[in-house]
């Protein structure tokens, strides 16, 4: 069974950086393409970036240059830095994994697993 356990979410003021990990569980989840995508209260999903078992990654254009994704195979874990954190990036961020080794997309309906998430604020 697949699971997505998300964390270092938090608060921090405009401006700062927060890295998010998600470990998973399984001997597969360094051959899957994952993904983080975010949802605010009131708004769409939104897909923000993917890494596949290459580490080949593609990052949402809204958030380019400012996060970034990374793997570490031997932890189970993908990350997610976030630098520059504005009060619009305040939301609820999860993890997702597909079941396929490479990523096509940031359509949500593209993965199969999803983590709980972790809570980002950000304030001005």
């Amino acid at each position: 069974q697949v699971q997505l356990v998300e964390s270092g979410g938090g608060s921090v003021q405009a401006g700062g950086s927060l890295r998010l990990s998600c470990v998973g569980s399984g001997l597969t989840f360094s051959a899957r393409c994952i993904a983080w995508f975010r949802q605010a209260p009131g708004k769409e999903r939104e897909g923000l970036a993917f890494i596949d078992a290459y580490g080949s990654t593609s990052v949402a254009t809204s958030v380019s240059g400012r996060f970034f994704i990374s793997r570490d195979n031997a932890e189970n874990t993908v990350y997610l830095q976030m630098n520059g954190l504005k009060p619009e990036d305040t939301a609820l961020y999860r993890c997702a994994q597909r079941t396929d080794n490479t990523c096509v997309s940031l359509l949500e309906y593209s993965y199969d697993y999803w983590g709980q998430g972790t809570q980002v604020t950000v304030s001005s």
